[in-house]
């Protein structure tokens, strides 16, 4: 059982539990009450809040749109007004630009070019919107004329402006770069920059909106004589300042300046002078013996084209007597080589000035048009340097294919940057500069060949023979001939090759080349044709020569005349280096050649064989010292002496007035047989100096062995 005390307690907690539950309860009911209360009072408030923002609704929206409706209607007022000011403002265009129009562009082109703009626009909306105004006719004919004011603009600026490129900027710009001692880049400016900006903007809005084309009819044309004009300036320029020694002279060169950038002369090519400088030079060093014997002679003639002829007489002017007919002729050449490479870089550069003003669909054909007068009139040069000489060739100066060397081997070096300039031109341009260096191969081919052949039938003209039997003048010319192909010998060998001459000679080719490339056997067929040909020329030179000696009755100067020639053809071969080319086909050339050599002095000692024989040891009768002898005998032996005294006298006397200008074949010579002779002379003395075989022996024993071998040592020597 539970105690009294505790269950009453129990109920108590029990009981004050329930009353606070009983408190929580009515307080949770109050605040629904209140909630529910408050509830009622926010929906009311809501309700009335829409309510009135419903006839706010109402009110506002109609408010709104018709405020909407007046803006539209403001909008389209405003816009109407502003079509009709643009529209009016047409009406006035004509009048608002004639006097911009009439003054011209010169000076302010900015605004001129945005008055034509207003112009074009007028023009534009009165065709499509009133074509019947007389106002289109007006803005018309303002719109023609400010285009024909900016097609005179143009003109105007490029005339004014274009000028010749100096010829000393020209001869900078055409030096090689290795001769360059600065590292200063020569550029050139054909027109100041602010022109040229001027000239682009014309050009550009003459394509755009002018739709004309003719400026670039004007453009060709200024700018064609003015590279025409520069090159004609370069050619003057060369011409007045080329000294008698050929040495070009450029103010750039000997005047150090700031602005340009300093080279060295361009080095002259090889031509005519320096084959008769040559022959000068063996005249005087005693190879020949003889002074004048060249003829080779300038193409320079009474027939050359007028022009031509007219330079070289307003140079003979200028530079007198001391200049030669070669001297102007190498001017001209000189001239035209720097005119061949000026061309080229004056191109290059319109092309690239032509590439910043004219459209690009019209470039190529513009520029087509831009060189063709300058490109004519080299062309048309080169076939008049051709021409004289084919006319040359025709009066036997083959000389004058020189001439034509060293502008072959230029337009062959040049040609690369020529098909470069020249690409995307007409296929007439292209072919201009192929067809010059054909007709120059062709030329140059048929002279080498004619040369070859007239080598081979040059008359045998007995006052034209060298009565001391010295190297004749063919020997000489062809010799310095074949010189001047050593200088050119990969164009001389192209020449050839050009003209297909490998079946004349018959070329065996090696078989291993036919692997090769096509560059590396064209060069080395060109150089064996090459070969070839020169061994032609020296071969008919040698059969010539052959004929020539049998003219002299005497074989000993026959042999002397053969000996000084070969000699002189093997000293020279070997000298200029054209023994190598030889031997490219004819391996044992120089062996052959001394051979010939040998057998001409072996000819030429026979000539002693009848001095000697009268005092030869086989010949002599056998005597005993202190013998007597018989008339016979003694006459016998008088005889032999006077027989030897006036052989040797008679060849001295001869002999002396022969020449060998070799000094050292001449030494040679006189060394050997002068130790024949005396050695024979000397035994014969020994035999009969106890012999009395005559009363007066000084009257047959006239020299002693030292004095035969002092008139054997004034042999070849006219001045002894």
């Amino acid at each position: 059982m539970i105690p009294t005390d505790d269950a009453s307690t129990r109920k108590r907690e029990i009981e004050d539990k329930l009353r606070q539950e009983q408190e929580t309860l009515n307080f949770i009911k109050e605040s629904l009450e209140k909630s529910d209360q408050l509830t009622k009072n926010m929906v009311s408030i809501l309700s009335s809040f829409e309510s009135r923002l419903m006839q706010l609704e109402n009110s506002i929206i109609p408010v709104h749109k018709q405020t909407e409706n007046l803006q539209r209607l403001q909008d389209n007022v405003e816009k109407t007004l502003s079509c009709l000011d643009h529209v009016i403002s047409y009406y006035h265009v004509a009048k608002d630009s004639e006097r911009i129009i009439k003054e011209g562009p010169t000076g302010r082109l900015v605004e001129y070019l945005e008055c034509m703009g207003k112009i074009q626009k007028a023009v534009e909306y009165f065709q499509d919107n009133n074509p019947d105004s007389p106002e289109l006719n007006r803005v018309k004919s303002l719109f023609e004329k400010g285009k024909e004011s900016l097609e005179t603009e143009f003109r105007n600026l490029l005339t004014r402006h274009s000028k010749p490129v100096p010829p000393i900027l020209i001869l900078d710009l055409i030096s090689t770069e290795d001769e360059v001692e600065t590292q200063e880049e020569v550029t050139l400016e054909h027109l100041p920059e602010n022109v040229l900006a001027d000239i682009i903007c014309i050009s550009g809005w003459l394509v755009d909106y002018g739709r004309n084309q003719d400026f670039m009819n004007v453009y060709y044309q200024i700018r064609s004589s003015q590279l025409d004009r520069s090159l004609r300036g370069l050619k003057e320029h060369l011409r007045k300042n080329s000294s008698s020694s050929g040495v070009l002279y450029s103010p750039a060169v000997q005047n150090k300046r700031k602005d340009t950038p300093t080279k060295k002369p361009v080095k002259r090519p090889g031509t005519i002078r320096k084959a008769q400088n040559l022959l000068k030079q063996y005249s005087q060093h005693g190879l020949d013996g003889k002074k004048g014997v060249s003829n080779l002679t300038s193409m320079e003639g009474h027939d050359h084209d007028v022009r031509f002829k007219h330079h070289v007489d307003n140079l003979n002017e200028k530079h007198g007597p001391a200049a030669g007919k070669d001297d102007v002729l190498d001017i001209e050449i000189d001239a035209y080589i720097h005119c061949i490479s000026a061309f080229v870089k004056l191109a290059q550069s319109e092309y690239q000035l032509l590439t910043e003003i004219i459209p690009e669909h019209h470039q190529k054909k513009t520029f087509d048009s831009l060189i063709l007068e300058a490109l004519d009139n080299l062309i048309q040069e080169g076939e008049s340097i051709v021409s004289a000489a084919r006319r040359a060739i025709l009066r036997h100066d083959y000389s004058a294919v020189l001439t034509i060397f060293p502008i072959l081997r230029h337009l062959k070096i040049t040609k690369p940057d020529f098909d470069q300039v020249l690409q995307g031109t007409a296929a007439s341009t292209k072919n201009k500069l192929p067809q010059l260096i054909t007709s120059m191969e062709t030329t140059g081919a048929k002279a080498l060949e004619e040369f070859a052949d007239s080598i081979k039938n040059d008359p045998d003209k007995e006052y034209n023979m060298p009565k001391d039997g010295t190297v004749h003048e063919l020997t000489s010319n062809a010799i310095l001939f074949l010189q001047q192909l050593l200088d050119f010998k990969e164009t001389a060998g192209a020449m050839l090759t050009s003209q297909v001459l490998g079946d004349t000679y018959n070329i065996p080719l090696d078989p291993r080349e036919s692997s090769s490339s096509a560059s590396s056997y064209s060069n080395e067929f060109s150089k064996r044709l090459l070969s070839t040909y020169i061994c032609k020329v020296l071969g008919n030179l040698q059969l010539n020569l052959l004929s020539k000696s049998k003219v002299y009755e005497d074989p000993a100067l026959s042999a002397i005349f053969l000996l000084n020639n070969y000699n002189y053809i093997l000293k020279s071969l070997e000298k200029c280096g054209l023994i190598k080319l030889v031997a490219v086909t004819q391996k044992t050339a120089e062996k052959s050649y001394q051979e010939h050599i040998q057998q001409q002095i072996q000819t030429y000692q026979r000539s002693w064989s009848k001095v000697i024989d009268y005092i030869n040891e086989k010949s002599l009768p056998a005597f005993q010292p202190g013998a007597k002898l018989k008339d016979k005998e003694r006459q016998m032996i008088k005889d032999k002496f006077k027989g030897f005294n006036d052989g040797l006298e008679e060849l001295c006397k001869i002999q002396k007035a022969w020449a060998i200008p070799d000094k050292e074949q001449r030494d040679n010579i006189r060394q050997v047989q002068k130790q024949i002779v005396t050695e024979a002379y000397n035994t014969f003395l020994q035999r009969y100096a106890t012999v009395s075989f005559t009363k007066n022996p000084e009257k047959y024993i006239k020299y002693r062995p030292e004095h035969v071998a002092e008139m054997i040592d004034k042999l070849f020597d006219t001045s002894a």
